[in-house]
C-alpha cells in the first residue's frame, strides 16, 4: 500500500530504539499516532511526581533531567489509512492502453461485418419470398348449415303470409320421430279457418278476439295403442299476440272457463270428447302449438305419468316445432332450434 504525505508534519515518526529518550517517555509503549502537537495543540497535564532512589553515601546526586512534557491527548478523531491512489492519478503502464484501443478497434469492426452479413441475408430471403406467388390451398367447400342458408321470418303474419296445410303439417298415415322408434298412427286431419273448432268456452273467444286465423291439426294413436291425441297448430297474427295467447290459456284452463277439443276419428276413439286429459302448448313465431293426450280405455290420466310427458315432447318439440315450423323457418331445410315447453294439466 502506497501513501504519499503531503508534508513532513504529517509522517508518522518512526518507532524509537530502545533506550533512547523517546523510549522512556510513556513507559516504553508503542509509538503513538496522531496529529503533531504543533498542528493540534492540547494544554497541558501536571505531571505526577516521581520518588527518586536513595543516594549511596559519599556520592553525589546525578542532576536530575528536566521535567519532560507530557503525551499528547488523543483525540477522537482517527486518522484515516492510507489508500490506493485512484486510477486516475495512476501512472499509466508501458504500452497497456495501445492494446485496449486495438481491442475496441478489432471488437467493433467484427460487430459491424456481422450486422452487415445478417442485413444481407435477410434481403435476400425477403427478396426470394416476394418474388414468389403466395398460393393458397383451395378447401373443399363446406355444406350450408341451416344458420347460413336464407331464413323466413315467421314471427309475423305479413312476412309469413303462406298459410299451412294438412299435407305440411301431417304428411303421411304414420309419424316416425326417430330413426328406430315405433311411428304414431295419424287416423284423421283437418285444416280449418274456424280457430273456436279446435277450442271451447273462453280458449274459442280468445283465439277469435286476437286474430287466429287457422288452425291445421291430426288425431294419432300412441306406439302401442295406450294413448290417443289431437296435435295442431294455431296461426296468429305476431309472436306477441301468439304469447299474450300462451299466457292467458293457464289461467283460462285452471279456471275451467274452457277446454281444447280432441277430434274424434271413428271407433275407439271417443275418449277424445269426454275423458280427462293432459295438455300442453307452445310458441314459436306466429304460431302456437299443442297437444291434448287421453288415455285410451278413458281412464283418468295420472299426474307425471312419464309416457304421458313423452307423448306431449314428442308431438309439440320435436315433430310441430323441430320439423314442421323449422322447416317452413329454413325455406325447407330441417334444423335444430331452442324452445321451451308449455306447460301440461288435467282438464
Amino acid at each position: 500500500m502506497v501513501y504519499r504525505y503531503e508534508s513532513d508534519e504529517d509522517a508518522f515518526a518512526e518507532r524509537p530504539r530502545p533506550g533512547s529518550e523517546l523510549s522512556t517517555i510513556g513507559d516504553a509503549g508503542p509509538a503513538r499516532t496522531g496529529p503533531s502537537p504543533s498542528r493540534f495543540p492540547t494544554p497541558s497535564l501536571p505531571r505526577t511526581a516521581r520518588v527518586a532512589p536513595p543516594t549511596p553515601p559519599g556520592q553525589v546526586p546525578p542532576r536530575s533531567a528536566p521535567p519532560a512534557p507530557p503525551p499528547p491527548a488523543r483525540t477522537a478523531t482517527t486518522t484515516p489509512q492510507p489508500l490506493d491512489p485512484p486510477e486516475s492519478r495512476r501512472a499509466p503502464e508501458p504500452g497497456r492502453g495501445g492494446g485496449r484501443l486495438w481491442q475496441v478497434l478489432i471488437g467493433g469492426a467484427a460487430v459491424l461485418v456481422l450486422l452487415a452479413l445478417c442485413g444481407l441475408a435477410g434481403a435476400a430471403l425477403l427478396a426470394e419470398r416476394t418474388s414468389q406467388p403466395q398460393v393458397t390451398p383451395s378447401l373443399p367447400a363446406a355444406a350450408p348449415s341451416p344458420s347460413s342458408t336464407e331464413r323466413q321470418d315467421i314471427d309475423s303474419r305479413d312476412t309469413d303470409p303462406a298459410p299451412l296445410t294438412a299435407k305440411e303439417v301431417f304428411p303421411g298415415r304414420t309419424l316416425t320421430i326417430g330413426d328406430g322408434e315405433e311411428p304414431y298412427q295419424v287416423l284423421k286431419t283437418q285444416s280449418s279457418a274456424s280457430c273456436p273448432a279446435a277450442a271451447t268456452g273462453e280458449v274459442a273467444d280468445l283465439l277469435v278476439r286476437l286474430g287466429c286465423s287457422q288452425v291445421v291439426r291430426a288425431t294419432l294413436r300412441s306406439p302401442g295403442e295406450e294413448y290417443l291425441l289431437t296435435a295442431g297448430l294455431f296461426n296468429l297474427t305476431d309472436l306477441a299476440t301468439a304469447q299474450r295467447v300462451r299466457d292467458r290459456l293457464r289461467e283460462l284452463l285452471d279456471g275451467r272457463e274452457g277446454r281444447f277439443r280432441g277430434m274424434p276419428a271413428g271407433d275407439r276413439t271417443e275418449a277424445l270428447t269426454d275423458a280427462p286429459s293432459r295438455v300442453g302448448w307452445q310458441v314459436r313465431g306466429h304460431y302456437l302449438a299443442y297437444c291434448l293426450v287421453v288415455r285410451a280405455d278413458g281412464e283418468p290420466v295420472k299426474a307425471g305419468d312419464p309416457k304421458v310427458r313423452e307423448v306431449l315432447y314428442d308431438l309439440i318439440e320435436l315433430h310441430l316445432d323441430k320439423q314442421v315450423l323449422e322447416r317452413r323457418a329454413t325455406g325447407g331445410s330441417t334444423g335444430q332450434a331452442k324452445t321451451t315447453p308449455g306447460p301440461g294439466r288435467t282438464d
